[in-house]
């Protein structure tokens, strides 16, 4: 049976229901970044964040397709999209409220924060196609084609937001600030559809001007493209500066004296470096830059030495280098590039030293654990060279005891330092190709707090650990 007549026009349909596809999935890539300086860049934050805008659509779709059975779909259509919109925009503030409750917790706080935040602008905005479909809708003749073209619309922004999102807006803007002004926009769109001409100017102008002049509320110096990034002077020593990146002191930089170790991780793998290689000069590869603490010690340590050092994070790198000294360090080379990526060029140079210090959160991305990397490693390393690698995990250690039966599966020889009160913490491993004497620092690891785990009891502790691989490497699952 033929319907009322559509008052929207096929072009404004396709505005709607592609905008609305587009602003949620912009929500959805920003809302991983804005969650990261609190929960950590892990798997179990993008499957949140995934997991909540997909049942945010499914909700949004059944309510928006019951609504528009009931009640006239032009005089909904305008009040969901500023509902939309100003929730968004509380997304922000609700972020670093809830964020500061649950920092630094699981997957069930990462399931709370992301819905928390985000379920209720998803599912506003996931109303909105039903809606548009059935004021397109004149009769059963036409419905498939109506629904066909409206969801490959849909499609389609989803697409846009996604690309958008990640290639353009968080390169150049904060993402407190993108996600204030998409929803600004969807309020001012919902404005013009509801109410008056005039009053729907003031409106945009106001909401507008709020989204691109308030405040971000970020917890960060700089939001780079990766990291939220805070950089803190010590207050027991004037020259000291710590670098947080998302929730972790990431590195520890003395302006004034670059022979200083603050962080016992980092004094750990200057023990390992030290006392498993010999003295002079170190040719080194450094996977993850941070501070460009490590490289710096070297420098300072073992005059002549040089590194290259991959930072993924061009940003950081510059952050480091204006504000840290990195760009002063004798001997160094900054690559600006994923240390996969770096490792896997056919003309990487030789190496006496590669250290990993590489992290996404609390975790080492899982990429650069792998059988594959590790054998990339061997690769570079000269026959006498050492392999040092920082972890984090927590007891009982099943994510170093992969890494290290992953070490073995390349490596003749590996040894493994856990914390010694058997806490949560710093691992640290070293793998060579000739023997490493594992008495030569034993005794400065304790000093430390590390324990050097002994040969019998490291085969116990790997013993039934499986080689991780670029087709399994369950690292967040494993910690």
């Amino acid at each position: 049976m033929p319907s009322a007549p559509s008052t929207l026009r096929p072009w404004a349909a396709a505005a709607l229901v592609g905008g609305a596809s587009a602003a949620t999935l912009v929500v959805e890539i920003v809302a991983i970044r804005l969650l990261a300086p609190f929960i950590g860049l892990t798997l179990e934050v993008y499957t949140s964040v995934i997991g909540v805008i997909l049942g945010a659509i499914a909700l949004g779709a059944w309510i928006g397709g019951t609504a528009a059975d009931r009640r006239d779909p032009r005089t909904l259509l305008g009040p969901l999209l500023v509902a939309g919109g100003l929730t968004t925009m509380a997304s922000v503030p609700l972020v670093n409220v809830f964020g500061r409750v649950v920092v630094g917790g699981g997957p069930a706080e990462s399931v709370f924060l992301a819905a928390a935040c985000f379920l209720l602008p998803g599912i506003l905005l996931s109303t909105v196609p039903p809606l548009v479909v059935k004021l397109q809708l004149r009769d059963l003749s036409s419905t498939g084609h109506v629904v066909g073209r409206l969801s490959a619309i849909g499609t389609a922004g989803a697409l846009v937001g996604t690309f958008v999102a990640g290639f353009v807006l968080l390169p150049l803007w904060p993402g407190s600030r993108i996600v204030m002004v998409v929803g600004a926009a969807l309020a001012v769109a919902g404005a013009a559809l509801a109410l008056t001409r005039g009053a729907a100017v003031a409106a945009s102008v106001v909401l507008l001007l709020g989204g691109f002049s308030g405040p971000t509320l970020s917890a960060c110096d700089w939001e780079t493209r990766y990291s939220c990034v805070r950089l803190d002077q010590d207050p027991e020593r004037e020259s000291g500066r710590v670098l947080w990146i998302d929730t972790l002191r990431h590195s520890y930089v003395d302006l004034d004296d670059p022979a200083h170790l603050e962080f016992q991780y980092t004094q750990g793998l200057a023990v390992l470096i030290d006392g498993l290689s010999d003295a002079g000069p170190r040719r080194g590869l450094h996977i993850g830059g941070g501070g460009f603490t490590m490289p710096r010690y070297l420098a300072a340590t073992r005059p002549g030495s040089t590194a290259t050092v991959v930072e993924i994070d061009p940003d950081l790198v510059e952050i480091t280098g204006e504000r840290l000294g990195g760009r002063d360090i004798p001997g160094t080379t900054v690559v600006a590039a994923d240390g996969r990526v770096a490792i896997l060029h056919p003309d990487a140079a030789s190496f006496d030293l590669v250290v990993g210090d590489a992290f996404a959160g609390l975790s080492v991305p899982w990429h650069l654990t792998t059988r594959e990397l590790v054998s990339q490693v061997h690769r570079v390393l000269d026959d006498d060279g050492l392999y040092v690698l920082n972890l984090i995990d927590n007891p009982p250690f099943r994510f170093a005891a992969a890494e290290v039966t992953t070490l073995q599966d390349v490596f003749a020889h590996v040894l493994l330092a856990l914390p010694a009160d058997g806490a949560r913490g710093n691992a640290l491993v070293a793998a060579a190709r000739t023997p490493l004497e594992g008495d030569a620092v034993a005794g400065r690891l304790a000093a430390l707090g590390f324990r050097l785990v002994p040969p019998d009891e490291l085969a116990l502790l790997v013993d039934g650990s499986a080689v991780l691989t670029d087709d399994y490497a369950p690292v967040d699952h494993l910690q």
